[in-house]
């Protein structure tokens, strides 16, 4: 019979914190293993600061349910021009019962506040990350 002490890999893969259960609820368990899977001795104190403090401290609290959350990240993701991780905040916003119409009315409401190039960036990210995911806009109200 085998315990969770005899596995070779339990003192280096201890439980997962509160913070690292949440960014695998909302981004994913995959994004999260090539996320952690990539870290490397350099990097992997950010990693470690992004689970505890952004997932952990930031997104367990309450007063705004995970779609708001989400959709908050992806308006401030795309007004800071931050299109590497806005991809994945769309898959996140999208796990967390965002439509594609409200993503859109998101990148929209990007515009005047930060500026249509922040907006066409966000927009042309977000075309990228539908192709990506196989995601499409057909049917789609067009206005």
């Amino acid at each position: 019979m085998s315990t969770s002490t005899d596995r070779p890999d339990s003192a280096v893969s201890p439980a997962p914190s509160a913070g690292e259960q949440r960014r695998r609820q909302v981004m994913g368990d995959a994004f999260v293993d090539r996320a952690l899977g990539a870290a490397d001795a350099f990097s992997k104190p950010l990693q470690a600061y992004v689970n505890e403090h952004a997932w952990g401290s930031t997104w367990l609290r309450e007063g705004l349910e995970l779609k708001q959350r989400s959709l908050c990240t992806v308006a401030m993701l795309a007004a800071l021009g931050r299109s590497q991780e806005l991809k994945g905040h769309l898959r996140g916003a999208m796990n967390n019962g965002a439509t594609l119409a409200e993503i859109r009315e998101v990148l929209l409401h990007v515009a005047p506040y930060a500026g249509a190039p922040a907006a066409i960036e966000a927009f042309r990210t977000a075309k990228e990350w539908l192709a990506d995911s196989g995601l499409s806009v057909d049917g789609l109200d067009p206005s």
